[in-house]
């Protein structure tokens, strides 16, 4: 087009949107730039112009790396909660990052005289800055992480609780037993005479010592309750409920202070739990009152995926917590405690051969112009 303005001829191109791929210099190849124009007449220019002006506007978007690999995962997807809380003088140190699904405005949040050493920390939502974090990255506004563990499920049909036949009045009835100090692997039985692998709870009391064979260890509608030592080299700890109704009771995971739990978790290709050290049924109902609570300290360890997709989980650091290759992946995960950067944690790229699996936050699409 050929118009005058102030006299002086112009000429323009009115063909838009423009695109320009690689955005100005060939260096740029994850870049796109956009140009969009109209011609619009505007009151008072249109007393000294003799026709209307074209009106641009131009964006450029770039292709950027996401986070570094996620190691502390939240599945909160409710705008009213905060994802990731960390408080009191909880101290962290890992060489991987943290990621909120909540898309509340404090997705991520630090506060108290926690200090937070990490790549990175990243959310659906927003993050408050804070001295507390002490991050390469603020990544606010990212795309959602998948459940990494999603198409995992518990098959009812695999349970073989443990128990014994007691008659009370004229009924005979099936009552699951417990798993504690005392249960004799050899001698547990399912109704059928399997060898059991499901029991009602789980305790270990204090000053008492429990080691499990490596396995798979369903606990069946009850609670796993720690307050002594539980040592496993290669298991999962099912927390589910061999009933298939929607509403079946599913326990919670409590470690006691005073508790030594050193578990391991299944790493052979062929195991289904394979990285999983704790799994928690997703029909675990969340409330005020349904929190699992891991109270660690210098004498604890867990080497695998912590798995609460849909209840909260309040870690509580007190000493030398040496959880270097634990992954959190919970609904809401509050870290507190009273250690200062004691508590570390490695990324799955450095714990190779666990059966950690690797979450990485991909790539995002942002305006840089």
């Amino acid at each position: 087009h050929t118009g005058k303005i102030g006299g002086v001829a112009l000429e323009m191109e009115d063909v838009y949107p423009k695109i320009e791929y690689p955005a100005n210099d060939g260096d740029k190849i994850n870049q796109v730039k956009v140009e969009l124009a109209v011609r619009k007449v505007l009151p008072f220019s249109a007393m000294f112009m003799s026709e209307a002006p074209l009106i641009r506007a131009e964006a450029t978007a770039a292709s950027v790396p996401g986070s570094d690999e996620f190691c502390v995962v939240s599945l909160e997807t409710n705008a009213k909660n905060t994802g990731i809380l960390i408080s009191g003088n909880a101290g962290i140190t890992m060489d991987c990052s943290f990621m909120s699904n909540s898309p509340s405005a404090n997705s991520a949040y630090a506060k108290g005289s926690a200090e937070v050493y990490a790549k990175s920390v990243a959310a659906v939502g927003g993050i408050q800055e804070s001295t507390n974090w002490h991050v390469d990255n603020y990544d606010p506004y990212s795309p959602a992480v998948k459940d990494p563990f999603a198409n995992i499920t518990p098959v009812p049909g695999d349970m073989k609780c443990a128990g014994k036949w007691k008659t009370q009045g004229n009924t005979t009835k099936w009552e699951n037993d417990v798993l504690d100090e005392t249960t004799n692997f050899n001698d547990a039985k399912d109704a059928n005479g399997n060898k059991a692998n499901c029991w009602a709870s789980m305790s270990v009391g204090s000053g008492q010592s429990l080691t499990l064979p490596d396995g798979t260890y369903y606990i069946s509608g009850g609670d796993a309750f720690i307050q002594g030592n539980l040592t496993c080299t290669s298991c999962t700890l099912v927390l589910t409920n061999k009933s298939t109704a929607p509403d079946a009771p599913i326990g919670q995971f409590k470690v006691n202070a005073s508790a030594n739990v050193n578990l391991t978790a299944p790493s052979g290709s062929s195991e289904y739990y394979k990285g999983i050290a704790i799994y928690q049924d997703r029909r675990a109902k969340d409330s005020a009152s349904s929190v699992n609570l891991i109270n660690g300290n210098s004498g604890s360890k867990i080497t695998g995926a912590l798995y609460f997709p849909n209840q909260e989980l309040q870690y509580n650091g007190t000493g030398n917590t040496a959880g270097t290759c634990t992954l959190f992946v919970s609904r809401r995960i509050d870290f507190s405690g009273n250690s200062v950067t004691l508590n570390k944690f490695k990324n799955a790229s450095e714990c190779t051969g666990t059966g950690i699996p690797s979450i990485g936050g991909g790539r995002l699409v942002r305006l840089v112009g």
